[in-house]
């Protein structure tokens, strides 16, 4: 259950990401923010160093940084709903452990947005695509607000809303998505995560018109991993 002397849950699920996971943390660490936060990471049991990089930040941050390890591997839709079932914030903010966030004020802009609009009940932001190389791939020219409904993104109509930018209230409307067992049987679940959450709370989605995080574009898919479970291969990620 909600915290609310915690504002925001921090969740971020990872496997194999040694290459970039210390990245994603740091912009975690980086936040200036007026409220208390905390850091939850799931790590699915990789075959890298991922999980002792997420350790040594744990020891240097022990009030701030909670990893979730789990062991066998679960899979990244279970990693993730067992990352937010445990967030005890008002907000949660989405971050896989290969992308990152660039903009310090990031936190600040998304809960102080959402206290002052209670008729939206999630709210993202526009992000670069960068590659495995991080070369910039897409990046809007001019970044414009946006919002959208259900029926929005029922068409389709889900422009910058991806997990690395997400920020939603942490209410049972929501989150409950995890307790439907199609959840876990379907791809594209980002998608059917937002769906969700409008279609159980009847408010909207709304895009802040800056970018503040990069979402990692992967090229080559990792042979040693079942990608199939990766919510990055099974959802059609328009740029």
């Amino acid at each position: 259950m909600p915290t609310h002397e915690l504002m925001v849950s921090v969740c971020c699920i990872t496997y194999n990401h040694e290459k970039y996971i210390a990245q994603a943390l740091d912009g975690f660490l980086m936040q200036e923010t007026n409220f208390k936060f905390e850091i939850l990471v799931g790590e699915d049991k990789s075959s890298d160093n991922t999980k002792a990089i997420i350790e040594s930040y744990c020891a240097r941050y022990p009030d701030l940084i909670k990893l979730i390890s789990h062991n066998p591997n679960i899979g990244a839709i279970r990693n993730q709903t067992d990352v937010v079932r445990r967030a005890k914030g008002k907000y949660i903010a989405m971050c896989d452990g290969d992308d990152f966030w660039t903009d310090a004020s990031k936190l600040q802009k998304q809960v102080d947005f959402l206290e002052a609009h209670d008729d939206y009940v999630i709210c993202c932001h526009h992000s670069e695509v960068i590659d495995d190389f991080d070369k910039l791939v897409y990046v809007k020219d001019l970044p414009v607000s946006l919002e959208f409904d259900y029926k929005d993104v029922l068409l389709g109509k889900r422009e910058e809303t991806r997990i690395c930018s997400l920020m939603m209230r942490n209410i049972k409307q929501v989150t409950g998505v995890a307790e439907q067992s199609w959840y876990f049987e379907t791809y594209g679940t980002d998608t059917l995560l937002k769906l969700y959450a409008l279609a159980n709370t009847g408010k909207k989605i709304y895009v802040l018109p800056e970018v503040m995080a990069c979402y990692r574009h992967h090229t080559e898919r990792d042979m040693e991993y079942d990608r199939s479970e990766d919510p990055k291969i099974k959802n059609d990620k328009r740029f």
